[in-house]
């Protein structure tokens, strides 16, 4: 069990590791290939952008054809891609790569969730969604880090490019241990529903290539009108799911799972979570480095004691969780809120003499929640999924993490340029604070969901 724990586990670290370890080597890559600001802007959220129009497609396609044969697939591409993303020798390339990588990452994501829930015991899901949560967590926040050191070797003729090339030794070997996975039973195979998957992706970019371009763009008239016209495409999409399920057709996704009270709020708070945790990583490395010329290593070890006590609140959750008591995520994404502020007051007050090491403390206390949230959160909201909606349960609860994370990346950078827009000289130190100001109120909306996650699963546990 702990060989297939593993296996499962390194391809989840490394598939989210790739969303934030390029942040760092953004200025190397600019250089080396002769790139725009905003070009490098889409090598970051392109990836985002693919990762998310996959999954929910993807996690029903595991239900019918089987979660470990899925799994191979988007592994495969995954691995194919990051070469080429090494080997890129223009930024065109490397957006294209990256969008290639993405749609590999789709693929993959949602069947470990799926594995999870349906080839281990019950007895033994809790602890391994834990662990999911956990991987997560940590490639979130090492992402930084690595990258830093990884940029900061300027091994010749890789340089940046060891980011990318860090993931075909983990990729090849977990090819290569596929038969540790177990295998899964396939689903009925039906017809699928392919106006769904239209629609379901084309939402997903109508929402998610404007929400990516859009900053740098300087948001010309055509992005916004693809906005707004993301809310009509999933509203089409919507009625028809509710068109097949009355016909007694199988919908690409089971809309019963929102109907349950306590995904639905686990879905929120996690959207709210998410869209304050990419924001954060990214604009500390812009604040670090553009604003005071730290490098890349520094950029990355400021955020070592976050990532440090995410690792070490990861390891010991459930002593964690049995310290805290009930409300567990009301009180971490509560705690979380309060680390951010203290985070403004100390770039507020030290201005241009802020030492990285000034951020210690209140990272501590952000790690810590945040390594307490990442494991707690998803088993709590797939706790009450039926087996026959395992796939789609998990594509929809990923989806929602990238695209809450591409949503709160766009309105972060809005946010940071609040002194500019004002018509004050733009500060880096205004601009990170503004942001943290913003992460405050987005951890306190996931406090209020994760209120209404505690109560339900609470009034579940009471009537069974």
């Amino acid at each position: 069990m702990r060989a297939r724990t593993a296996a499962l586990l390194s391809a989840t670290f490394m598939l989210f590791l790739d969303v934030s370890i390029v942040n760092v080597a953004s200025p190397a890559i600019r250089q080396d290939l002769g790139a725009s600001t905003g070009a490098v802007e889409l090598v970051a959220s392109v990836y985002t952008l693919a990762f998310a129009c996959t999954l929910i497609t993807a996690g029903r396609l595991g239900d019918g054809y089987g979660y470990r044969r899925l799994y191979a697939i988007g592994m495969a591409v995954f691995t194919v891609a990051s070469a080429l993303c090494a080997l890129a020798p223009t930024v065109e390339w490397l957006v294209g790569a990256r969008a290639v990588q993405g749609l590999g990452a789709g693929v993959m994501a949602p069947q470990v969730l799926s594995i999870i829930q349906r080839a281990f015991p019950p007895q033994h899901r809790g602890r391994l969604f834990a662990a999911y949560g956990s991987a997560i967590g940590l490639a979130t926040v090492v992402g930084p880090v690595l990258g830093g050191l990884l940029v900061q070797l300027r091994v010749p003729g890789l340089d940046w490019r060891l980011v990318f090339a860090i993931n075909l030794p983990v990729g090849i070997a977990a090819l290569a241990g596929l038969r540790l996975l177990p295998g899964s039973a396939r689903g009925e195979r039906t017809a699928p529903d392919l106006a769904g998957v239209a629609l379901a992706v084309t939402g997903l970019f109508l929402l998610g290539y404007p929400l990516a371009m859009g900053h740098s763009s300087g948001w010309p008239p055509g992005l916004l009108v693809l906005l707004c016209a993301a809310p009509v495409a999933f509203a089409v999409l919507i009625t028809h799911q509710l068109s097949r399920e009355r016909r007694g057709l199988r919908p690409l996704l089971k809309l019963v799972l929102v109907r349950d009270k306590g995904f639905r709020a686990g879905l929120v708070a996690v959207a709210a979570f998410f869209a304050g945790v990419p924001p954060f990583f990214f604009f500390l490395s812009v604040y670090l480095q553009t604003g005071f010329g730290h490098s890349a290593l520094v950029a990355g070890l400021t955020q070592l004691p976050f990532a440090a006590a995410t690792g070490a609140a990861s390891r010991w959750s459930a002593r964690l969780v049995a310290w805290l008591g009930r409300a567990v995520l009301v009180k971490v994404t509560g705690a979380l809120a309060l680390s951010m502020l203290a985070l403004a007051a100390i770039v507020a007050v030290r201005g241009a003499d802020a030492r990285p090491w000034d951020l210690a403390v209140p990272m501590v206390v952000g790690g810590l929640c945040f390594g307490v949230f990442t494991t707690t959160a998803f088993t709590r909201t797939l706790s009450h999924v039926p087996p026959d909606a395992t796939g789609s349960a998990s594509g929809l609860l990923t989806t929602v993490q990238q695209a809450a994370g591409s949503i709160g990346l766009t309105v972060g950078g809005v946010v940071f340029s609040l002194s500019t827009v004002a018509g004050v000289h733009e500060s880096p130190v205004d601009g990170f604070t503004h942001l943290l100001i913003y992460e405050a109120v987005v951890f306190l909306l996931a406090c209020a969901a994760s209120a209404l996650l505690d109560r339900d699963r609470r009034e579940a546990l009471s009537t069974t």
